[in-house]
């Protein structure tokens, strides 16, 4: 499916987002593994979360849907079933990597598969930690997707420090500790995303400037009630479109304010975006707020490198287009991770930007450029990547005659993104 983007004279009104992915995901695994019933409120209908929904089904887990709510029977940490089938996750990095740390306890053996695109996403690095916790997981020769999970009778409690920022192996790594004997713990120096410790209960600290997580093995987990706030990640593509697009006023509603997830309102807000935050609360654990974002003249420079590369990974597509209307230089480093998602995203963030006119220098870990260039429309591949397509979709709100290719992509994260975005 391609889609040409016609400009907006202006975006106005309240926007709805998909409920976080990344709360999501964990809501139905923990539910899954709770002793008895939990109810999941707005739950992600994106492909991703139901790739996640979908593999505990298979693995026995009872699921139903009751006015909008999920509502999850959970089985304990060993009530899980064999699925007797390989385990879908789709395109879903998060639903593998987490998965496998859930299933390398198990007394069962299973097999992961996803799509294309995620088997050849890089697995060694929740292969590695898992294995020292006596886990028998292997994939490919070049340690990808499909991956076999043997069964074991106990795994280890370790003491692991991240040689890379990945919220999904840390959250692996917890979730496998689950099922080993005494403390597993986690040491990071560039602290990620931490719905995992808060929804699990563990036990976090800082120590000579390193993030520290601790779980019990064994630790019951209590059914509960989960409300999934709207995602941040997603609700970024509309605040860089109101933020750009002339005589725009909008609100969105019921967001993830996560203090691990907002540094991209702060980095928006630095260049000059009028992004208000209004009504912030915090129900299970997670803070959230509604946004009012109005257009203004973005001016400054974005330098993003070090601890902050982790705090914007998801969302440095949509601030790529932010930069690109800001009087101002944008330089990137540090973000070689880029290269292992849905698609390498330093190299189609570069190819597309140099379509649109833009003069670019690209790293091996990143890219530079200055904004306020001449522009220019263009058909532009999404390299059936979601961030890619919806990024660029936001920059044909100004830039006219750009179409993007493929553009059904979106529905990984955002199934409603094209039908919000051309309707305003």
């Amino acid at each position: 499916m391609d889609i040409a983007i016609p400009t907006s004279k202006g975006l106005k009104g309240t926007y709805s987002i998909p409920g976080d992915k990344s709360i999501s995901h964990r809501a139905m695994m923990i539910g899954s593994l709770a002793e008895g019933v939990s109810e999941i409120r707005g739950y992600s209908a994106a492909a991703d979360p139901q790739s996640t929904r979908r593999c505990f089904s298979d693995l026995g887990i009872t699921i139903e849907e009751r006015n909008d709510v999920l509502v999850v029977h959970g089985k304990g940490l060993y009530g899980l079933k064999s699925a007797g089938k390989d385990l879908d996750c789709g395109n879903s990095g998060t639903t593998m990597r987490l998965l496998s740390g859930i299933l390398a306890g198990q007394k069962f053996s299973s097999t992961l598969i996803g799509d294309a695109s995620l088997s050849k996403r890089p697995m060694k690095r929740i292969m590695d930690p898992l294995r020292l916790m006596g886990a028998q997981i292997h994939g490919t020769v070049q340690n990808t997707a499909p991956l076999q999970i043997q069964s074991v009778d106990r795994l280890n409690a370790i003491r692991y420090e991240m040689p890379v920022a990945s919220a999904q192996v840390k959250s692996a790594i917890l979730f496998s500790g689950l099922f080993a004997d005494g403390e597993t713990t986690v040491i990071e120096s560039i602290p990620t995303r931490d719905h995992t410790e808060r929804m699990l209960g563990c036990h976090v600290r800082t120590e000579d400037g390193k993030y520290i997580a601790t779980i019990q093995g064994g630790k019951n987990i209590s059914a509960g009630s989960f409300l999934v706030p709207g995602d941040i990640s997603a609700a970024t593509f509309f605040m860089v479109a109101a933020s750009i697009v002339p005589n725009s006023e909008i609100q969105i509603a019921d967001v993830g304010l996560n203090p691990s997830r907002t540094e991209i309102i702060a980095v928006l807000q630095s260049l000059g975006c009028n992004i208000a935050v209004e009504n912030k609360r915090v129900m299970n654990g997670e803070e959230l707020g509604d946004l009012v974002i109005r257009s203004s003249e973005l001016k400054g420079n974005v330098h993003i490198h070090g601890e902050t590369v982790a705090a914007l990974i998801d969302e440095i597509p949509a601030l790529t287009i932010a930069a690109l209307f800001s009087d101002g230089t944008f330089t990137l480093h540090n973000a070689k991770e880029l290269r292992a998602k849905e698609t390498d995203r330093i190299a189609a963030l570069v190819a597309n930007l140099r379509l649109l006119g833009v003069e670019v220098e690209e790293y091996e870990d990143g890219y530079s450029f200055v904004g306020g260039q001449q522009l220019h429309g263009a058909s532009l591949a999404s390299y059936d990547d979601h961030r890619i397509a919806m990024a660029f979709g936001v920059a044909g709100l100004i830039i006219e005659g750009i179409t993007i290719r493929d553009a059904g992509c979106v529905n990984i994260s955002f199934p409603k993104f094209w039908e919000q975005i051309l309707h305003t």
